[in-house]
């Protein structure tokens, strides 16, 4: 028996690729979903041409002179939107965890997508996963939220979400189930076949140009180093029950093959499809049915190849470090994400050389003491505690202050 009411969604992180993608998938059903509140850090534009189209009842910013500077976009555009501009990450909070929400699109990216997800989780909501950072910085915490609220989590990356959909419903325990193995897909994005030593003089734009996804300049950096499947990888261990062992990275350079489930039995499942997120943002909003994404159909003729080989960890070191940090558990997933902001933000804003982003997370790791956490304050504190401490690492590295040009990259 369906509603025929449609179900409010809270689109958090509305203006990036994957809130994008959301807000494209939710206009096709418009019978079944409705855009409950919208969330965006500092893209006022592009949130007001959303509020326009979409009418939400909330729309929220990171402070208040974005919020004015909402409300002015809001006023002057075509139209009357009845849309209450509200800022501050308490709003954020608010909005994910309120009484007439039934689904939240998780897709703040990076820390700041921690609290309004775990509050989403803890009101009991139908959660779509996308800021892996949650589970990375706080997965106990947030497991075991999920499982005192009863909470529906559907991952929404794209390996994730292959890994679930070939994994029988519900599936609590990896042995019960018969798997022997869990392959995690990448592509290895930009540099997966450019020589090692030619990789420090990588420039932002270079390593921002993924061959196969149009993604946000972080994620995109995360691709290139290939730490985005470091995280991906711990998501995975939380998501799915399973060891670090349980878990192998393979480079898939097409991303048609999202990932695959190995089976006791000699079976391998594979999830397939064109490397467009609406087909997971669409498989996870109307589970267990499923309605149209508006992604092309995959034409295997066409495709004609699919290719598979080992990561070079000489190329990729990050996904060695994510490895060692879920292997010693409590704050060190934290720390590692940290310092990794850090460094991808210096990298950017040309600070930091692209082999300076590893380095500077090694460094960093090997210097922070490793703590339990008992609590979302233990987990902030830890976080805080390795930003502080990546800035003095790059500081270091450089034998420059932090926001100078680091000498290798002044002349981009």
């Amino acid at each position: 028996m369906h509603s025929t009411n449609p179900q409010a969604v809270c689109v958090l992180g509305s203006t990036g690729s994957i809130g994008v993608s959301t807000l494209d998938v939710l206009a096709r059903h418009p019978q079944k979903y409705s855009v409950f509140a919208l969330t965006a850090r500092d893209r006022i534009e592009e949130l007001a041409q959303q509020c326009q189209r979409f009418s939400p009842r909330f729309a929220v910013v990171l402070d208040e002179d974005k919020a004015a500077q909402l409300r002015r976009a809001l006023k002057s555009g075509s139209g009357s939107v009845a849309t209450e501009v509200l800022c501050g990450v308490d709003a954020l909070c608010r909005v994910a965890a309120h009484e007439d929400v039934a689904v939240v699109m998780a897709a703040i990216v990076g820390a700041a997508g921690l609290k309004p997800t775990l509050a989403a989780v803890r009101k009991g909501k139908k959660v779509l996963l996308a800021n892996k950072e949650s589970l990375v910085m706080a997965g106990p915490l947030f497991m075991a939220a999920l499982a005192e609220s009863g909470a529906q989590l559907l991952p929404v990356d794209s390996e994730h979400n292959a890994i679930f959909q070939c994994l029988p419903y519900p599936c609590e325990s990896l042995d019960a189930a018969g798997v022997e193995r869990i392959l995690l897909t990448g592509s290895g994005g930009p540099f997966r076949t450019r020589d090692p030593g030619a990789l420090d003089t990588v420039t932002p734009e270079e390593a921002c140009r993924h061959p196969n996804w149009s993604m946000g300049r972080k994620i995109s950096v995360d691709s290139a180093t290939m730490m985005n499947k470091g995280l991906e990888f711990i998501e995975a261990c939380y998501l799915f029950h399973a060891k670090p062992a349980d878990i192998q990275v393979v480079v898939h350079p097409q991303s048609i093959v999202h990932s695959m489930v190995q089976y006791r039995d000699g079976s391998l499942l594979a999830q397939m499809g064109n490397p467009d997120m609406r087909t997971p943002i669409a498989h996870a909003l109307a589970f267990p049915e499923r309605i149209d994404s508006g992604v092309a159909a995959l034409d295997l003729i066409a495709q004609g190849r699919l290719d598979f080989e080992a990561p070079d960890d000489s190329r990729f070191p990050c996904l060695r470090l994510a490895r060692e940090a879920m292997e010693a558990g409590g704050s060190a997933p934290t720390v590692l994400n940290a310092a990794n902001e850090i460094a991808v933000d210096a990298f950017l804003a040309g600070e930091l050389p692209f082999t300076g982003i590893a380095r500077l997370i090694e460094k960093v790791m090997k210097t922070t003491e490793v703590v339990e956490l008992t609590d979302l304050d233990a987990v902030e504190l830890a976080d805080r505690n390795a930003r502080k401490r990546a800035l003095e690492v790059l500081e270091e590295l450089n034998g420059v202050r932090a926001g100078e040009p680091h000498p290798q990259m002044r002349s981009m």
